[in-house]
């Protein structure tokens, strides 16, 4: 089995090699120091399995699984307690509380083995726990998008919109647009509601960049932002907006 360690923290990613040494069968791929520096090593190697902490800068484990297009079987790696850990635990392959222990690592290494002998699908297990967290007030902080050949994370405050080009979702930043592999309506699900506005079908505006409404033809608007650009408002979009501006 190969495997993947992605944790910030030194002491933490050498114990886990350590432990795996003593595993049979497992080969370490490699390891991940952040977020950003995971999603480039899976999409590069192609893991059977990730030992991913949920707690990384940068990106933390659930951005890190929400920048892959497809996120191979993840066995979480936390210091969150159980009962923090109930909303997700049913859906990754398992989980480790720090500190780990050699007998617990070995029993998930086992049931990852279990699983792809048995041709479980791991990662369809991770959508409804996305959705889990999204509920919960979970919203995501950082976006990890593509610009060129290269992956950028961008904090969510720093995005002006978000739209669809081409059938791709393009998430946009003063002059600058970057490509991102999830659809509006994943993005919808996990960005701050009280921020993020689906303004229409084919885009998503923050509101604290909205610096004008401005009306259009036959009684529709177009939303002025700080950059400059304006972006059409659906007329059942603005009987929200005006419900929550109170415009």
């Amino acid at each position: 089995m190969r495997v993947l360690i992605a944790a910030d923290e030194t002491p933490a990613r050498e114990r886990l090699k350590r432990l795996l040494d003593g595993i049979e069968d497992v080969q370490v791929l490699g390891e991940a120091a952040d977020g950003l520096q995971a999603v480039e090593l899976i999409e590069r190697e192609q893991p059977d399995l990730v030992l991913l902490d949920i707690q990384m800068p940068g990106l933390d484990g659930f951005g890190v699984i929400e920048a892959l297009e497809k996120p191979p079987p993840i066995v979480f790696v936390t210091a969150y307690d159980e009962y923090a850990i109930r909303a997700f635990e049913v859906n990754a392959l398992d989980y480790l509380l720090k500190p780990i222990s050699h007998e617990r690592l070995e029993k998930a290494i086992h049931r990852a083995h279990e699983a792809q002998a048995e041709g479980q699908d791991l990662t369809s297990r991770l959508a409804p726990l996305l959705e889990s967290l999204a509920s919960q007030g979970h919203y995501l902080t950082r976006l990890a998008v593509r610009d060129g050949n290269l992956i950028c994370v961008l904090d969510a405050d720093e995005v002006d919109w978000i739209g669809v080009e081409n059938e791709q979702t393009v998430v946009h930043v003063g002059s600058e647009a970057y490509f991102i592999r999830r659809t509006l309506a994943d993005l919808e699900a996990r960005l701050d509601s009280a921020r993020f506005f689906r303004v229409h079908r084919s885009a998503i505006v923050n509101l604290n960049r909205v610096k004008e409404i401005v009306p259009w033809f036959k009684g529709s608007h177009k939303l002025r932002l700080t950059t400059g650009e304006e972006v059409e408002l659906s007329r059942a979009q603005a009987r929200l907006l005006r419900k929550m501006l109170n415009w």
